[in-house]
């Protein structure tokens, strides 16, 4: 059994910098997620994707963020059960909770906090029959690691922010890209789309507007792909397609622990962002409330408030005051941390 002040389950960016806000008030967590490494999609799907909206960061990589976060939580010394799956929270006699993981780890505290960005995540698959025969070999919904794919041609599909993103940079870095759009107009930045038709006039992008990958050749691997549009086709030869339709989200078996549920989200008060089950609290992308936004700045100011109802909880015959780090310092709230709770 693994004890602690606080469970959060998911190490994304939110996740990791409540530790730090708990970390303040002397409280201690342990996170599990069930990827196997901590900062959630930043790390896993756009470790190399840069972020714009970070204050004090005029542009920071999604990597690099996290590794900031890690170091910024580390005095606090969090616990981690990565690459296992939170599947069940059972409520105690005394409020507090034990929460298991799909390989039976239980995890004990008075107060959770679910910080699971939009859940997990499946692929938007396009509708080609033969399209699971290539995955992994030339068909990749996400890019991980961009160094592997840098100066090989490829095709991307999509009209997103993600697959203009993902077009421009590799077309800067060698790569003839072929983009693949079912409309001419594009959803992504107004500076992306520009940026796309220049290095087209460049010769290091085409572009295919009204048009759809239908075909996909190959044997063992991925040959060429068959490109329509409404008045002919086109095959183009190629080992690399990303899809780049998006991810879907499904909260798993947080939807079954009792939570009120909205599209997909866990109803919390905006005084504290607890749901309806008290000492349960959702913070950042998982979450709904009227005027909410799916923003990382947002996840921050949610867990900072979320962590000062969760001391009371802890600690309910306390007082706690509230004290600058330009005062005190971190290394202040370091000093003062309780002895280590949280042992697997």
């Amino acid at each position: 059994m693994i004890k602690t002040d606080i469970i959060i389950i998911g190490a994304g960016p939110v996740g990791l910098f409540a530790i730090f806000e708990a970390g303040l008030m002397k409280l201690r967590c342990h996170l599990i997620d069930a990827i196997p490494q901590p900062g959630g999609q930043l790390a896993e799907i756009y470790p190399k994707k840069p972020i714009y909206d970070i204050p004090g960061y005029p542009t920071v990589l999604a990597g690099e963020l996290v590794d900031n976060l890690m170091e910024q939580a580390a005095p606090f010394k969090p616990g981690f059960t990565l690459g296992e799956r939170a599947d069940s929270i059972d409520k105690q006699e005394d409020g507090s909770f034990i929460v298991t993981t799909n390989r039976g780890t239980q995890h004990h505290a008075p107060v959770v906090m679910i910080a699971g960005g939009l859940g997990s995540f499946e692929p938007r698959r396009p509708l080609i029959d033969n399209i699971k025969d290539f995955e992994d070999n030339g068909v990749r919904y996400i890019v991980k690691d961009p160094d592997q794919f840098e100066g090989r041609d490829m095709v991307i599909s999509g009209g997103g922010d993600s697959a203009l993103d993902w077009a421009i940079y590799f077309a800067e870095k060698g790569s003839f890209v072929h983009l693949v759009h079912r409309s001419d107009r594009f959803r992504a930045h107004k500076d992306s789309v520009s940026r796309a038709y220049a290095l087209e006039d460049e010769g290091k992008m085409k572009i295919h507007a009204f048009a759809e990958v239908k075909e996909l050749v190959g044997d063992d691997s991925l040959e060429a792909i068959v490109v329509h549009t409404k008045e002919d086709q086109t095959t183009i030869t190629t080992d690399l397609w990303f899809p780049l339709f998006g991810l879907s989200p499904k909260l798993g078996p947080i939807g079954d622990w009792g939570l009120d549920i909205e599209k997909n989200a866990i109803v919390v008060d905006t005084f504290d962002y607890q749901t309806n089950l008290p000492g349960i609290f959702a913070i950042g992308d998982v979450n709904t409330y009227p005027g909410k936004l799916k923003l990382i700045l947002c996840g921050f100011h949610e867990a900072t408030l979320a962590v000062q109802t969760a001391y009371k909880i802890i600690n309910p015959d306390k007082k706690f005051t509230l004290k600058y780090t330009t005062v005190q310092g971190v290394q202040g709230f370091e000093d003062q941390q309780p002895k280590e709770t949280a042992k697997s």
